[in-house]
């Protein structure tokens, strides 16, 4: 058995594993058990009772949160000549179409989102291959795929995330940095929680939202009553 560092210490004396926190509680807690030099991510973890290999209760969205999730977000917009400057204006980081079309055949992937326009997607669903897998591949469901560049391209960049449950029925995103306040932290995670609720299939019975962990880049998971969460949101 590895050794326990002080921190790591530190962390589970503060966190009691047998309790399921408020969603107010859990926002404190989690900065208060992250010991990083560095600027930790703030995650969620759901899982929920769904099977995400039939079609019917495949769970996906997007959502904004209120505070964003504190990381730099590099957009590529792939767009003809007369959106160029429409994408730039927005603050897309790359801005073109097929010098970037060329340079990701090539392997080039070096961002976190890319927007495109329904007339090119003739061209950009040649990269399947490489922007799929990583999920980078331009969608009209999360708004990544649209005429309204500039309004895309400003989402994202203020905050704006897609989500998707996994094969093993969990949905798992970053909602924010350890230096948010614990309102900052609560208000984003109760957002997001709350969309997930708003997605649930009608073919998926029994126990919607089974868990929801809240943790950091290097932090142990904290678990959540989920009711303190969407009860908030309804009030």
């Amino acid at each position: 058995m590895g050794r326990i560092t002080k921190n790591k210490k530190a962390s589970l004396d503060k966190l009691d594993r047998s309790k399921t926190y408020a969603i107010d509680e859990a926002s404190k807690l989690v900065k208060e058990i992250t010991f990083t030099k560095f600027d930790a991510s703030v995650d969620l973890d759901i899982r929920l009772g769904v099977d995400p290999r039939k079609a019917n209760q495949m769970v996906r969205g997007v959502v904004s949160l209120p505070h964003g999730t504190g990381k730099e977000i590099k957009v590529l917009a792939l767009v003809t000549p007369d959106k160029e400057e429409e994408a730039k204006q927005a603050g897309a980081d790359y801005v073109g179409l097929d010098d970037y079309i060329d340079k990701i055949k090539e392997g080039w992937t070096d961002v976190d989102v890319v927007i495109t326009m329904p007339p090119v997607m003739g061209k950009v669903g040649q990269l399947g291959r490489v922007l799929g897998p990583r999920g980078l591949m331009p969608n009209p469901k999360s708004g990544t795929v649209t005429m309204d560049i500039g309004k895309a391209v400003s989402e994202v960049k203020q905050g704006k995330i897609d989500f998707k449950v996994d094969k093993f029925g969990i949905v798992h995103t970053t909602i924010g940095k350890v230096s948010f306040s614990p309102e900052k932290i609560k208000e984003n995670a109760i957002e997001f929680i709350s969309t997930i609720n708003k997605l649930k299939p009608t073919a998926a019975k029994g126990t919607y939202i089974r868990s929801i962990f809240l943790s950091s880049t290097m932090s142990p998971g904290i678990k959540v009553e989920p009711k303190s969460v969407v009860t908030i949101k309804a009030e």
